[in-house]
């Protein structure tokens, strides 16, 4: 099995979408991430759902989970405020990481490689310098596991 048999459509966003835009996009189509392009249309990174969350989260709750509990349920569930007025483009990574792309002859094994060392749920396909679609974690492990 290679890349091109598990490759599906998956929606795209740019660096100037808004961060509540892309939240919403992940949220409302159930995905694990998503795919940021360029202005050619050519995968950027990828921005894994945690990150958003990561984005969203105050940090001190993040570094103790204690503190998370005392905020009260009104602010704890207006948490995504946070993403308010921020573009996909300020809530990257400074230091670039690997790129989870592949091309489309890359077996299931090279994907799930790609996916554990880039700690990414999906990883987009390229082939002819075009993005042909993604490779999402649960479509690896269901057609790994139905072999």
């Amino acid at each position: 099995m290679r890349a091109r048999d598990l490759t599906v459509d998956f929606p795209t966003v740019t660096l100037d979408t808004p961060m509540i835009e892309a939240a919403r996009l992940l949220a409302d189509q159930d995905l694990p991430g998503l795919i940021v392009i360029d202005e050619r249309g050519r995968p950027r990174t990828v921005l894994p759902g945690t990150q958003v969350l990561r984005l969203a989260v105050p940090r001190y709750c993040q570094d103790d989970p204690a503190l998370a509990r005392v905020v009260d349920e009104a602010h704890a569930d207006a948490f995504l405020r946070a993403l308010a007025g921020r573009t996909v483009r300020e809530c990257l990574p400074e230091e670039p990481r690997e790129l989870p792309v592949t091309d489309p002859d890359a077996t299931v094994l090279e994907i799930a490689a790609l996916m554990a060392r880039t700690r990414s749920p999906l990883v987009a396909v390229v082939g002819g310098g075009r993005l042909l679609g993604a490779v999402t974690l649960q479509t690896l492990l269901d057609r790994a596991l139905a072999s």
